[in-house]
């Protein structure tokens, strides 16, 4: 099968942990082993990752750089952390699959310029801070700070993802039994002119989860995995009977009522998938991919079969060909 897995920002820093490389190390090794297993089980494999808290630590350090005139814009600083979350997943993932190829690949997505994200930045970034510290970023460089449980933290426009500029090279690399790491963090946001054909980045950041969908539509993978630190998708979540979904269709996964920064996309991307493809997306721990694959933890997500001429259920659809992508349909 061919396997695209998004890896939530847990991979690499979890909540309230100093961003030092060493703590991400220690993270990416226990996420190279659960993927990894994907490899060994005769599956390719496609990576992508969250960068929120590396490209906002990016994004104070240029702020506060006296060498710099101008700050460096976010997808420059996105390009950066492709650059070194992609080593380190790299590494560890040869040094698991002796043999191998694993390719980190610098990856564009383009967006819509007039996408209304634009006007309403709502994406966190980077750590965590107080009011006062939220106040005078807001002041001093233009900041827009929300809430995110106890502290502030910065949001940032985060538009829909339209195409993914390197989509052909990423098919060329799996044809070559490589494992890739692409679209980290989004992918480094850029709109076209379709004038002049060139194009230019833009200061916001895509949400991983829908890049992943949409990467995964194109690439005619056969499963969808969305890793994180919780085992399912709850009902009644942060209740004292929270109820987790083994089994659910994108239609229920619509109903609920989920944070919109964190497990809100996660849930809109499986469920868009799904619907628009036929085949499985699964929700799960990072810890055990191979188990998320295979139904034995995580919520799976299929859409229900649509009834056929004569009234009955239509199969469903088969394993992908992995040929050219079907039509793009935005998430």
């Amino acid at each position: 099968m061919r396997i695209v897995a998004a890896l939530g920002g847990n991979a690499l820093l979890q909540r309230g942990e100093h961003p030092d490389a060493a703590v991400q190390q220690h993270h990416v090794h226990d996420a190279a082993r659960s993927l990894a297993e994907l490899v060994l089980a005769g599956h390719e494999l496609v990576i992508t990752h969250g960068n929120g808290p590396q490209v906002g630590l990016l994004a104070v350090e240029s702020e506060s750089d006296p060498a710099l005139t101008v700050p460096y814009p976010l997808d420059v600083l996105g390009a950066q952390t492709q650059g070194m979350i992609g080593t380190l997943l790299a590494r560890e993932l040869a040094g698991r699959l002796p043999g191998r190829a694993v390719t980190a690949l610098v990856t564009h997505t383009e967006v819509d310029p007039h996408d209304p994200a634009f006007q309403h930045p709502d994406k966190f970034i980077g750590g965590q801070l107080t009011d006062h510290q939220a106040t005078m970023m807001e002041l001093d460089r233009g900041w827009t700070c929300a809430r995110d449980g106890d502290h502030l933290r910065r949001t940032v426009p985060s538009p829909l993802p339209k195409a993914i500029t390197e989509v052909s090279a990423i098919r060329t690399l799996l044809a070559t039994g490589a494992v890739v790491i692409a679209a980290g963090g989004g992918g480094i946001p850029v709109v076209h002119n379709p004038d002049t054909g060139q194009v230019r980045g833009v200061e916001a950041v895509v949400d991983k989860d829908r890049t992943a969908a949409l990467l995964a539509e194109q690439l005619g993978a056969d499963a969808l995995l969305i890793l994180t630190d919780v085992t399912h998708v709850f009902t009644r979540f942060g209740s004292a009977h929270p109820g987790p979904l083994t089994t659910v269709t994108p239609g229920r996964l619509y109903e609920l009522e989920l944070p919109a920064g964190s497990m809100r996309p996660k849930v809109e991307a499986a469920a868009a998938f799904a619907e628009r493809t036929g085949r499985v997306a699964v929700i799960g721990p990072l810890d055990d991919a191979l188990g998320a694959l295979l139904g034995t933890t995580g919520t799976t997500v299929r859409a229900l079969p649509a009834p056929d001429d004569r009234g009955r259920a239509a199969l469903p659809a088969g394993p992908s060909a992995h040929g050219p992508a079907a039509p793009h349909a935005t998430v």
